[in-house]
């Protein structure tokens, strides 16, 4: 059940408002401004790969630190379910939180090596973008240990790194797509918002544990 949310929080990262309509223009870096599909498509992988390792490790450190404080696990799991809820409540408008909001700067991605580099570095400046979905994530890793830490937020990195690498593959196929999700972002938000409280309550009041028992 953890990972099926995580992976869906990668998913609701890569449409967020900062993320998807910078798509186009992450996508003609990669090509090196020539237009070249292929290599589109290789410094596609490497990008994500690049935050995959990132956010990997931090996973890895979230379940580390959560392990050492398992004597304090209910102290632990409201703490990052009431910080989960205070996300969700910045997706619906009720409280702001300035930090999340997307950095945009161009760079120069010459080889798969360069856009591997470009996805590490980006991934700190890619933050406060999909911060409340990778906050969630992390909240969640840190109620376990080293292992499950890191492996939920390769998950959560495969639910933002695939769509990726299939839109570097269907750009122009997905055009209307994008155009459509643009179009209703006030509505996405909401329900993101809503997600992302339901997720914290459940975290908060221990039943996400109890869920875990009853698909374990």
């Amino acid at each position: 059940m953890e990972y099926l949310i995580t992976f869906l929080e990668g998913i609701i990262s890569f449409i967020s408002p900062c993320m998807l309509p910078m798509l186009p223009i992450y996508i003609s870096y990669f090509a090196g401004g020539s237009g070249d599909k292929k290599r589109g498509i290789t410094r596609a992988i490497a990008f994500v790969l690049g935050f995959t390792l990132v956010f990997t490790a931090l996973g890895l450190f979230a379940g580390s630190l959560g392990a050492a404080l398992r004597q304090y696990q209910t102290i632990v799991n409201i703490v990052c379910g009431v910080l989960v809820i205070i996300f969700g409540l910045s997706y619906l408008e009720v409280i702001h939180l300035p930090f999340f909001k997307g950095v945009q700067k161009e760079h120069e991605i010459d080889s798969f090596f360069s856009a591997l580099a470009f996805g590490a570095v980006y991934s700190i400046s890619l933050t406060p973008c999909v911060g409340a979905f990778l906050g969630s994530a992390l909240m969640m890793a840190a109620t376990g240990n080293g292992l499950k830490g890191a492996i939920l937020l390769l998950v959560y990195s495969l639910g933002l790194g695939i769509p990726f690498i299939l839109s570097a593959v269907l750009l122009d196929s997905l055009k209307g797509t994008f155009n459509w999700i643009k179009g209703h972002y006030k509505i996405i938000n909401r329900i993101c918002g809503i997600f992302l409280i339901l997720v914290g309550l459940a975290m908060a009041f221990g039943l996400m544990n109890r869920l875990l028992s009853i698909f374990s």
